[in-house]
Parts: structure tokens; C-alpha cells; sequence
């Protein structure tokens, strides 16, 4: 149940006078409204029974502070019992009790969504927007890399632990082994074959669980049922074997990534929108490492959309290169700055030419293309071809090069979207765009940032909502920050005017000595 008592301030509270005037926290607080989060979260506590929670907007600064220095659950409320600044940030007289450190890993588990923390992000990017503090007409979208909070093994490992897992689950519960459950391991690591390793404990998985479902019941213990399903599942998903699906039993939700063609990682991916212009991030969204970058792309632009900036341009690098995003960003009227990517745009443009208003071809020798057919394929794009002038291709110096020694004249066969492809191609090539493209290095500048300084290198949990949660709550403290810093550097309202005021000081005696 919330409690709606008003804070009042005691004699003590005059010790948050030697907090400087422009420290972070009262930066942020003074320029950011956060009694949004109290309306936001009060449908996930009872309204009239139960005692009396602790206020939700205090334990959501709680864990903004452990985000933005990059501090444990027990640390944060060690470091805020000493620290004015945060004990002030936190709304509480210094005299007063901060919760333990356990009610925060309960407040994430039980009151804290995924959604919620999006539309936290979204609540004070939109709040700075109105005040002018955020400006901008360009998004950036990018995907980074985070390692699980585990180690990756191999399947043999995996399936000795699911044998394990389910022999003690039996022996708690039902308080003895079975004599037919009762049988040496294979010892996985004497076999030399991998394969011939991975089948042998893949047959003594499955014959324990059929020995399991024979002589004991399972109906009467759950805990046992459950390591039962689990370890069919597992062993029923085919990537499993070829190591591309589960690959530790503590985060089963991680998995292998590539960030080159030789450099693997084992974790998440999280993706986020952000402003280049400004580096706020304006939306985000996680998924496991083996994550094809884009295909979220939809969220994260309807959510940037609702902070209530006009995006005019969009920045990525080639893996945006896809025709749904390209198609998104033509009906948005918005401005496509992502390089061409030669895996989906295969066509050599040394060689030849498109001209869109006749839906003509033209090759390097001048000729043109006269007749189009379409040729349709089931499972896959279409493919146009397109004919050459028979007459001008058989005088072609090039024909044997070009169209080879059995034909008369050149077919050029191009995909469905090769003409809107080659449009975007002419565009990438001029210095405007390259001159804009550089905006979205600010974009790597954010992920070394979130990596290095606030702990996003590494999942601090185990699971899919746990990178979830952590990922944003990175994102909205990086935020504040750079709120902050907008602030005492680009010169914005008060301090604004105490900047002007400082340089007229500064400037006010060497005007008298021109004079």
C-alpha cells in the first residue's frame, strides 16, 4: 500500500546547504520532474491493504544512483547513508533510514518493468524536450555487445549437469535413489570424438529420464518434474547439439554472438536509439547475442517518435541497410543516412547504370536495355531480367567479356528492389551524406561510455529481463548525466544567464581600457 504523507524537513536538514549549487544531483533534480514514477508504478501495489510501502520514486532514484556510479545493491545504500548528496537527492532528512539493500532486488523483481523503465526514459527525454534543454532532428541506431554474467560450455557439460540436477532433485524430495536410477557417468572427457562424446551423454540423459518416468512418480514431486522437463527440452531443441542454442544452465537465455567472422562473444545484444547531436538515448531494447541487428528497429523508432522530436534523419551503419527499414523511412519522409551494404546490393555500378524515369539499364559501353520480364520464385524476391539491344550488344567489342561466347546479347538479372537500392547508392556517394554519416561516431562514443564507467560490459544477472532491466537503467542514468552536463556547459536557463553574467564581469575591464 502507498502512502501519500507529505515530507517535511528537520532541523538537520540545514546540513544540505554545503552541497554546492552546481553538483549533478541537484542539477538533475531541479531540471527533471520525477513524481511521474509514483502515478507510473502505483498499479503494482494494492491500493487500501497491506503496510505501508516504501515510496516508489525514492527507490527508483536509489537505483538510478547505483547505475550512474556504477555500485552494487548492498554499496548504494552504504555510500547514501554517508553521502549528503545523495540522502538530499533521495528526498529523506539525513537523520532518516534508507531501506536494505534486499528491498531493491525485490523492487526490480516484483514492481519494476520493462515497460516501465521505457517510459521512464521516455518521461524525461520528453520533460527535457519541452524545456529546450534537447535538441535535434537526426536518431542514431546501433547494437553493442555484453557478456553473459557465466561462463559457455559444452553440450557434454551441459547434459552431465541435467543428469545431475535430476538425481539430486529425486533424492530431496523422495528422500532415497531408486536402485535402477543408479549407474556410472560417462566420463566424456576420455573421448577424443566430440560428436561420439556429445551422443554418449546425449543417450544417458535419455535413457535416465526414461528410467526416471518409469519408477518413480512424478505427479507427486514437482521439483523433480520440473528438472525432467527441463532436460527434454533442452535435448529436444536442435541447435542444442550443434552448440548454437543453451549453453549454461544458470543463464539459459544468453547465446553466441559474432562481432567479426574469428571474434565470437557469448551474452546479449542491446540496441538502442539515441540523438547524435545531443547523446540522449531515446529508446532501447535487449535480446541475446545471436540478435540480427535491425530487426527491432520498428520499437525503437515508434518510441524515439514519442519523445516528441521531429526526426528528420536516421543514422546506422550497413547492417540497417534492409529493405522494411528503408521502406519505413521513405513513408516517414525521413532521410536514410546508412551506407550501402554489398551483401544485399550486389550490382557492379563501374558497369552499369540506372536510369528511373525510362526503368532502363544502361552498360559502360553505352548500350540500353529495350525489354523487362519478370521472373517469380516461391520461396524468395523476385528477380527482373532485363534484355540488352540484341543488335548493339552483337557489334559490342565487350560481348565476349560481357555477355559471354554463346549469347548474342547481355541479360541483366537484378532483384525487385535492385532500382530503389541503386538510388540510395548515388546518394551515399556524395559528400553531404558522408559528412553527415560521421554524426553517428558520436554513437560509439555512448557504447564505450555505458561500457567502461557504468558496468555494461557484463550482465550483472542471469536471464533475458535481467539484461533487460539493466540495460535501460544504464541508459536512463547516462542520460541524466548528459542532462546535467547540457546544462553547466551549453549554458541552459539560470545557468544560462550566470554564464552571460560571469563573462560581462570578465570582459567589463577590458572594455574600460579600450575605451
Amino acid at each position: 500500500m502507498l502512502k501519500n504523507v507529505p515530507h517535511q524537513l528537520s532541523i538537520y536538514s540545514v546540513l544540505y546547504d554545503k552541497i554546492p549549487s552546481n553538483h549533478i544531483l541537484k542539477i538533475i533534480a531541479g531540471n527533471v520532474d520525477f513524481s511521474f514514477i509514483n502515478e507510473l508504478l502505483k498499479d503494482s501495489y494494492c491500493q487500501h491493504l497491506g503496510r505501508p510501502a516504501k515510496e516508489p520514486e525514492m527507490l527508483a532514484k536509489i537505483l538510478i544512483l547505483q547505475y550512474l556510479y556504477n555500485l552494487s545493491d548492498v554499496k548504494v545504500i552504504e555510500e547514501a547513508r554517508l553521502n549528503l548528496a545523495y540522502m538530499w537527492f533521495l528526498g529523506l532528512n539525513p537523520e532518516e533510514d534508507l531501506p536494505d539493500a534486499s528491498l531493491l532486488a525485490k523492487f526490480r523483481k516484483h514492481r519494476l518493468k520493462e515497460t516501465s523503465v521505457d517510459d521512464m526514459i521516455q518521461e524525461v527525454v520528453r520533460q527535457c524536450v519541452e524545456k529546450g534543454i534537447i535538441k535535434g532532428t537526426g536518431l542514431s541506431i546501433d547494437a553493442t555487445h555484453t557478456q553473459a554474467n557465466t561462463k559457455k560450455k559444452v553440450p557434454e557439460r551441459i547434459m552431465k549437469h541435467l543428469g545431475r540436477r535430476i538425481i539430486r532433485a529425486i533424492e530431496k524430495e523422495n528422500g532415497v535413489i531408486p536402485a535402477e536410477l543408479i549407474s556410472e557417468v560417462p566420463d566424456y572427457k576420455l573421448i577424443e570424438d566430440h560428436n561420439e562424446a556429445k551422443q554418449k551423454m546425449k543417450s544417458y540423459v535419455e535413457e535416465l529420464i526414461g528410467k526416471t518416468e518409469s519408477h518413480v512418480d512424478l505427479s507427486i514431486l514437482p521439483n523433480s518434474q520440473q528438472a525432467v522437463n527441463e532436460a527434454k527440452e533442452i535435448l529436444e531443441d536442435p541447435k542444442f547439439m550443434v552448440q548454437k542454442g543453451v549453453r549454461s544452465l544458470v543463464d539459459k537465455e544468453a547465446r553466441v554472438g559474432y562481432k567479426s567472422k574469428t571474434d565470437s562473444f557469448y551474452g546479449y545484444k542491446v540496441e538502442f536509439a539515441m540523438l547524435p547531436e545531443t547523446r540522449i538515448i531515446t529508446a532501447v531494447t535487449v535480446e541475446s547475442g545471436a540478435y540480427v541487428d535491425g530487426s527491432q528497429f520498428e520499437e525503437l523508432y515508434q518510441r524515439s517518435k514519442a519523445c516528441g522530436l521531429p526526426i528528420q534523419e536516421v543514422y546506422g551503419d550497413k547492417a540497417y541497410f534492409r529493405k522494411p527499414i528503408l521502406d519505413t523511412l521513405q513513408t516517414e519522409a525521413v532521410e536514410a543516412i546508412i551506407p550501402v551494404n554489398a551483401c544485399v546490393y550486389k550490382l557492379d555500378e563501374s558497369r552499369f547504370s540506372y536510369n528511373k524515369d525510362s526503368d532502363q539499364w544502361f552498360c559502360e559501353m553505352g548500350n540500353h536495355t529495350e525489354k523487362k520480364v519478370r521472373q517469380k520464385y516461391k520461396n524468395k524476391n523476385d528477380v527482373y531480367r532485363y534484355h540488352f539491344v540484341k543488335s548493339h550488344c552483337v557489334q559490342c567489342p565487350q560481348r565476349l567479356t560481357c555477355a559471354g561466347k554463346n549469347t548474342k546479347k547481355k541479360v541483366l538479372r537484378v532483384s525487385e528492389h535492385c532500382a530503389q537500392y541503386y538510388e540510395h547508392s548515388q546518394l551515399a556517394k556524395s559528400d553531404q551524406f558522408k559528412l553527415k554519416y560521421k554524426k553517428r561516431a558520436s554513437h560509439e562514443w555512448k557504447n564505450g561510455e555505458m561500457k567502461r564507467f557504468h558496468g555494461l560490459d557484463r550482465a550483472r544477472g542471469y536471464g533475458l529481463k535481467s539484461m533487460s532491466l539493466q540495460a535501460k537503467l544504464t541508459a536512463l542514468a547516462v542520460n541524466l548525466k548528459r542532462i546535467a552536463a547540457l546544462i553547466s556547459f551549453c549554458g541552459h536557463a539560470v545557468w544560462k544567464r550566470m554564464a552571460t553574467f560571469a563573462v560581462y564581469r570578465r570582459l567589463t575591464p577590458l572594455f574600460r581600457q579600450a575605451g
